[in-house]
């Protein structure tokens, strides 16, 4: 029977409420394997313990199982009533670290009330609830074997089940692929499906590289027969798979949008129990080779080695779980382009972002064996954004007793998991603008960031640490400011009486 006739068949006995009623609960039962699966391992849940009870509240079964299993080790974190904060039965008093609003939103909004909750929607866990209030069934299935395209507005996060990609073309394209937006021609993408074709055509209205999956889907067809069924492919990747279209991968800045904006996914997708599991594949939406100083960070994500488009150039290949994550350049996105209220502070989804990376790349928090306040100032040995006096002031520092100061190098001739144990274990971290001002992220909650200057940049970082919840300082009187060099306007010297910001 075509699939016309089929979808017919079935339509004159079942109501198209049901079906999509059917079609949601396939796809949540499907997103990270054909059934849910109870893990026996609860030893490769590793998770944060401070996570764990989010984790057991999100999977009742599994926390049944725990509970009556002898060899499960996380009793202590079942029931304790909490909830990420994105949850529809969330209740604000037992989710994820509540942001403040301390200071005056400047007109914003009306009242202290509203300053909180769009702070909490702009960046926060409340960001999350509203990408997943936005999905949409994009392509309908009818039955478990079918395929199925669900995404939230403009395309910005996706997942699909029995989706089919077609990489013969690059065969024969030249040149190496990155930003570009013609990978994919008309069918080169679909599944077996009902397509929607003027709500695809509707939310493909952020057509740029890194904003959204536009440039992608917008080539997505209906095909007339189940390709994994069918034999229609030359591959069919079994585990769930994650394609990234990543941003700069040579600054910290640009890069973590692409990790945040991949932890914040993670929750998007929220509903199975291996959700935060590793044992999935990454394919790198360009052709070339991965390299970058901070590519440790995938660890936490997988534990499978990272693909590119070489890997399936030529190739007709099925993905039976597909991920198509938040992207690090979407207009009004998390992170990057975030307008961000005024007044508020201490993000719990950076927070959980952060104690996430820390945890799964095992960066050690060291005792303290006295009460000195420890410091750091980043060097820079970059040509431009330098402070020419810098020995200067950790002499300076140095004096002062109740200071342990260190000056450090972030570049490639120090691993980045030994910055980041630096990092952690430093209460204030000094530095002019820069993107390495990003491992602010990775301060303990209680510490501070100083931005020596912002390069007439003023929100960049200043945001950043918001979001984090670490305190900010920046040079305030530019009089003690003296530039080097007028052409660059980048370099400066004499930067004097640190002490009354620290």
């Amino acid at each position: 029977m075509t699939k016309s006739g089929h979808t017919m068949a079935i339509m004159g006995s079942t109501s198209k409420q049901s079906l999509m009623i059917l079609s949601i609960i396939f796809i949540i039962i499907t997103v990270s394997g054909n059934n849910i699966l109870i893990p026996d391992d609860f030893g490769n849940i590793n998770l944060p313990d401070d996570h764990l009870k989010y984790y057991f509240n999100s999977y009742p079964k599994v926390a049944e199982k725990c509970r009556t299993n002898p060899d499960c080790p996380y009793k202590e974190h079942l029931d304790k009533k909490s909830c990420w904060g994105y949850e529809d039965d969330c209740d604000e008093k037992y989710s994820f670290l509540r942001s403040q609003c301390p200071g005056d939103h400047k007109g914003w909004v009306a009242t202290k009330q509203a300053q909180i909750d769009t702070f909490y929607s702009q960046g926060d866990f409340g960001y999350i609830r509203d990408q997943r209030k936005e999905m949409k069934l994009l392509c309908e299935p009818l039955y478990a074997d079918d395929s199925s395209l669900e995404c939230s507005e403009h395309l910005r996060f996706c997942r699909g089940r029995n989706i089919m990609i077609n990489f013969t073309n690059l065969a024969t394209r030249s040149g190496p692929i990155r930003y570009a937006m013609d990978v994919l021609k008309a069918g080169d993408i679909g599944g077996y499906c009902t397509l929607n074709e003027d709500k695809l055509e509707e939310n493909a209205d952020h057509i740029s590289a890194l904003q959204s999956w536009g440039p992608e889907l917008r080539n997505f067809r209906e095909l007339t027969r189940r390709p994994i069924i069918e034999g229609d492919c030359d591959i069919v990747i079994e585990k769930p798979t994650y394609i990234m279209k990543i941003d700069a991968t040579v600054n910290m800045y640009h890069h973590f949008c692409d990790f945040f904006n991949l932890y914040a996914s993670l929750h998007v997708n929220q509903s199975h129990p291996s959700t935060f599991k590793t044992d999935n594949h990454i394919l790198i939406w360009e052709s070339y080779s991965y390299r970058s100083a901070f590519q440790d960070t995938f660890e936490a994500f997988t534990k499978n080695p990272l693909w590119d488009l070489k890997t399936f150039t030529g190739k007709n290949v099925c993905f039976k779980n597909l991920v198509l994550p938040l992207l690090p350049r979407m207009i009004f996105g998390l992170y990057y382009n975030t307008p961000l209220i005024y007044g508020c502070e201490k993000s719990g989804l950076f927070k959980a972002f952060s104690e996430h990376i820390i945890h799964r790349l095992n960066i050690p928090l060291h005792k303290k064996n006295d009460s000195k306040i420890r410091v750091t100032l980043l060097s820079r040995d970059t040509r431009y954004r330098r402070i020419l006096n810098e020995n200067e002031l950790v002499a300076a520092l140095e004096k002062k007793p109740e200071y342990k100061v260190q000056k450090v190098v972030y570049n490639r001739d120090m691993s980045f998991k030994k910055q980041l144990e630096i990092t952690r274990n430093s209460d204030i971290f000094i530095g002019i603008h820069g993107a390495g001002l990003t491992h602010m992220m990775f301060l303990p909650d209680w510490a501070a960031i100083f931005e020596l200057y912002n390069c007439e940049d003023a929100s960049c970082y200043k945001d950043l640490a918001r979001l984090r919840g670490v305190k900010y300082f920046t040079w305030e009187d530019e009089e003690k400011l003296f530039r080097q060099d007028l052409v660059s306007k980048l370099i400066y010297n004499n930067i004097s009486n640190i002490f009354s910001l620290l």
